[in-house]
């Protein structure tokens, strides 16, 4: 989080810059006033463009460093391309190792699940899925250790856990 902030920083201070610049440069205008450029009107043009390049290259600068910033933030929480496909393939993986399970009861525990499954393999994880209020759905998913507890888990179809038959596949 301190390259976000430090991101956030230098966005506040290059807007507070610009900000005083245009302060500064409608003040010159309203002093100047219309047609007090007289003989001194091209130094005057010359010295803008030489502030306004100058303030260019500053801005450039400070592109280059924030763009800098978000390759590291983006580095740093795994942004790249490959690292989505890596993760693309471990929940594939994940997949295979998992079943659904519907018709599950609204008062069962995570736990009971686990044990009702037991018998399949190694459970690694329970999802009961749930509503934006956090009520229960009614289903559930199953992940096991061992790809091959998923056949022993579909072998449970049907059966009863608190009084209702459930729906494994």
């Amino acid at each position: 989080m301190a390259v976000e902030d430090e991101v956030n920083e230098l966005l506040d201070e290059d807007y507070d810059e610009k900000e005083e610049e245009e302060e500064e440069a409608a003040g010159g205008a309203e002093e100047a006033g219309p047609g007090a450029e007289g003989e001194g009107g091209e130094n005057e043009g010359d010295a803008d463009l030489e502030a306004m390049q100058a303030s260019l290259k500053d801005m450039e600068e400070e592109a280059a460093k924030l763009r800098e910033m978000q390759a590291a933030v983006e580095k740093e929480m795994g942004g790249s391309k490959a690292k989505a496909h890596v993760d693309a393939a471990a929940k594939e993986e994940v997949d295979t190792r998992s079943v659904y399970v519907g018709q599950v009861d609204y008062a069962v525990t995570p736990e009971q699940l686990q044990s009702h499954f037991a018998s399949c393999g190694t459970v690694n994880r329970v999802t009961i899925m749930t509503d934006k209020f956090n009520n229960p759905k009614g289903f559930a998913y199953i992940e096991f250790l061992e790809p091959d507890a998923v056949q022993h888990a579909v072998l449970l179809n049907d059966s009863e856990l608190n009084g209702r038959k459930l729906k494994v596949s």
